[in-house]
């Protein structure tokens, strides 16, 4: 008799078991300590000896933006961590840091076995859903600490995406409001908030203010939406691009990574419907900077390259209308309308489906019209604070509350 498991229940029972095994090597390295306590005639001799003073964890090589000028400044403060990535080609692989240990710690569910029994002081991650899903807080973690990967609402994570984190470093005082008001409807201890800025997006500005001037192009048109029920690709398909090539500009489309994963029958079949050709780039560099400078208008969903584009860039976007369901989001908890959708409106045109057949009158009126600009500078005082310091800010914060977490380990020992 066989018997058939399908996907979900599968990764639902693997882990049940990596949480059993962890539950059980944990109690059994408690005993090792004790032993080890007993045999040394009670002289203090623990596993904080041997604690990672700070962890950065990644599951995708893609943040590594967000993490490379932190990584930079732990390393020109002298200060000892360890790079963690689910990801074998990332390209923090290949630095030579003296002081931040880099390393592949496998992919998916092996990654967070590892991660469930870490062993560190502070822990700064750029994944919601700690302790949700399979990446659970280990017992030998005082702090744990969430970074965002985007300028945009904080709220716009999957469901409870941040509320196990101890911290969670903002750009704005808006996902401060958001969190606050979270905490409250789920009866959570409040987190600490430190304003810092937004680490990419400084490193991104400095890029473009050295960067060579681009030599003469085509009008060229970026198609960059999310991913899932809600983005441009699954709600307008091959309408958005047979409307985009008959205006005759250069058209690059960057789908959002999840969707090579989340979404491969529905991306599949528009790269085979639509090749790359002289006209249609498919684009999928690890990095988007190039990309973004070459486009001359973005056209986008609810994504947050909406805001490195606008805010960093300083051109002009088109926003489809989506009908944007909150529903899996932390948003659907908040009454308060997401920030996203209010400053949209500030920074660039709607596009609906009507507007299609007449989409390059609607691109050229974009790119010409003055009024974004002053839109852009308002969303950016809002959702960029501390411009250009936000890796220092960011290792302020992580440095200070070791201290404070190391202080109160010596008071608790001294009772």
């Amino acid at each position: 008799m066989q018997f058939y498991i399908d996907p979900g229940t599968g990764s639902m029972l693997f882990t049940i078991l990596v949480g059993v095994m962890g539950a059980g090597i944990y109690a059994l390295r408690n005993v090792f300590i004790k032993l080890r306590f007993l045999l040394n005639g009670g002289k203090k001799d623990t596993v904080s000896k041997n604690k990672i003073p700070f962890v950065i964890f990644t599951d995708s090589k893609r943040y590594w933006n967000v993490f490379e000028p932190i990584c930079e400044e732990l390393e020109k403060r002298g200060q000892k961590a360890v790079y963690m990535t689910a990801s074998p080609d990332d390209p923090a692989l290949q630095r030579k840091f003296e002081n931040v240990r880099c390393e592949f710690i496998g992919e998916g569910n092996r990654a967070f076995a590892k991660l469930n029994l870490l062993n560190a002081e502070i822990v700064l991650s750029s994944t919601p859903g700690l302790d949700v899903y399979q990446w659970k807080r280990s017992k030998d973690v005082k702090w744990y600490v969430h970074i965002p990967h985007a300028a945009s609402d904080i709220s716009g994570y999957r469901m409870f995406g941040t509320d196990y984190y101890d911290t969670v470093l903002l750009s704005g005082e808006y996902q401060v409001r958001q969190i606050r008001e979270l905490e409250r409807l789920r009866n959570l201890p409040a987190k600490e908030l430190p304003l810092v800025g937004i680490t990419y997006m400084d490193e991104m500005k400095k890029r473009l203010e050295n960067a060579p001037a681009l030599p003469p192009h085509p009008t060229t048109v970026l198609l960059g939406p999310s991913w899932g029920a809600s983005s441009i690709l699954n709600r307008y398909g091959k309408e958005i691009f047979e409307a985009l090539l008959q205006t005759g500009y250069h058209i690059i489309v960057r789908p959002h990574p999840q969707s090579r994963t989340s979404e491969k029958e529905m991306l599949d079949a528009l790269m085979k419907a639509y090749p790359d050709s002289p006209q249609l780039e498919w684009n999928y560099d690890n990095d988007n900077f190039e990309v973004l400078r070459r486009a001359d208008i973005l056209i986008s969903d609810f994504s947050g390259v909406i805001f490195d584009f606008a805010l960093v860039f300083d051109k002009p976007v088109i926003y489809a209308d989506t009908s944007f369901d909150k529903a899996p989001y932390d948003a659907c908890w908040l009454e308060e309308e997401m920030w996203t959708f209010t400053v949209l409106p500030k920074i660039g045109q709607q596009l609906t489906k009507e507007h299609l057949p007449a989409i390059k009158d609607l691109i050229d009126e974009c790119m010409n019209d003055p009024r974004y600009q002053a839109g852009r500078e308002a969303a950016r005082s809002e959702t960029w604070e501390h411009m250009g310091q936000a890796a220092v800010r960011t290792v302020d914060y992580l440095m200070e509350k070791q201290k404070q977490l190391r202080e109160q380990t010596e008071c608790a020992e001294v009772r």
